[in-house]
């Protein structure tokens, strides 16, 4: 693990968040006539295993001085990663992708795993992608190195230019805590409840100019609001109230389990006081963005958003 100097979050970009969310119930926060943070969230994936053609597998990546940090790996990452970066946030130029933390191994947020092993790889990343997750990460990427390997064998000893370095992963299994900390950022992860999953973590990054808490799936959790605490913006799961009545008894009881309503959802942001809420991993169930934000503020007064696919905050 690399040490840096301490890292503090400043006030003025605190500021500018909540005067620029006020201005916006969906869609990103775009900071006009000002400088660009240093720290920039990108929604890459606000999807759920629904294959919804407008919304990705579950990923988030936080960029900070054009350096990405990825939370998760749906479906779609690596080509949502190209997009971001055709529309100007440098950092997620997919060769760039060398950092990623996995919050649970549920498919719809490891399925781009490979994805995001292999295809940087091809596109020439020249450093190992240095993976972070609960127990059984390590397992996984053994597979995946194992299913591809012929693949890999091919690209690295015929014709194919390549830099070997980018096939490597380096897969790591972390507990609550600092997880990781260079000179740009600090991570800690913290365990949320997921139904059966015995190891499931939210993320906090705290960078020189704002803290980020990524909640991954999770039902409700005080240890999640107390991990956030006033940070800057949590980015936290959700399914629809009004939708959930519609859902047959049995899915009601998984959802129930598993996830976190916009009812629960608005009681949890009361105590956790993020500078910004955003919703991703939306089960909306027929609803809208805008009436489950809706649903959310009956019981928030905060700033709240809907993420979708390619937001910048």
């Amino acid at each position: 693990m690399r040490h840096a100097s301490p890292i503090a979050t400043t006030a003025m970009a605190v500021a500018v968040l909540a005067t620029s969310a006020s201005l916006v119930t969906t869609g990103a926060i775009r900071l006009k006539g000002r400088a660009a943070p240093r720290t920039q969230l990108v929604l890459l994936g606000t999807g759920t295993p629904n294959a919804d053609p407008d919304r990705s597998g579950p990923a988030v990546a936080i960029v900070v001085d054009d350096v990405p940090y990825l939370v998760d790996a749906g479906p779609g990452v690596v080509r949502r990663a190209a997009a971001a970066s055709a529309r100007g946030i440098k950092g997620l130029d997919p060769k760039l992708l060398r950092t990623a933390f996995i919050t649970h191994l549920h498919s719809d947020h490891t399925a781009g795993y490979p994805d995001l092993v292999f295809t940087p790889a091809v596109l020439e990343r020249d450093a190992p992608l240095q993976v972070y997750g609960p127990p059984g990460i390590r397992v996984m990427t053994d597979h995946v190195m194992k299913a591809w390997a012929e693949d890999v064998d091919v690209r690295l000893r015929d014709l194919e230019p390549a830099k070997p370095a980018g096939y490597e992963v380096r897969a790591h299994e972390v507990k609550p805590g600092l997880v990781y900390k260079d000179a740009r950022l600090s991570v800690h992860a913290f365990a949320v409840p997921h139904g059966a999953w015995k190891r499931s973590f939210a993320y906090r990054f705290d960078t020189p100019d704002r803290s980020i808490v990524v909640s991954g799936d999770s039902g409700p959790s005080g240890q999640l609001a107390s991990a956030c605490n006033g940070c800057d913006v949590l980015v936290h799961e959700v399914y629809s109230t009004a939708g959930f009545v519609t859902r047959p008894p049995e899915w009601q009881r998984y959802h129930r389990v598993y996830h976190t309503s916009s009812a629960e959802l608005a009681t949890l942001a009361a105590k956790a006081r993020p500078g910004l809420l955003v919703l991703y991993h939306q089960l909306f169930w027929g609803t809208t963005d805008e009436a489950l934000v809706a649903e959310v503020k009956r019981g928030y007064a905060g700033k709240v958003v809907s993420g979708r696919d390619l937001d910048v905050f």
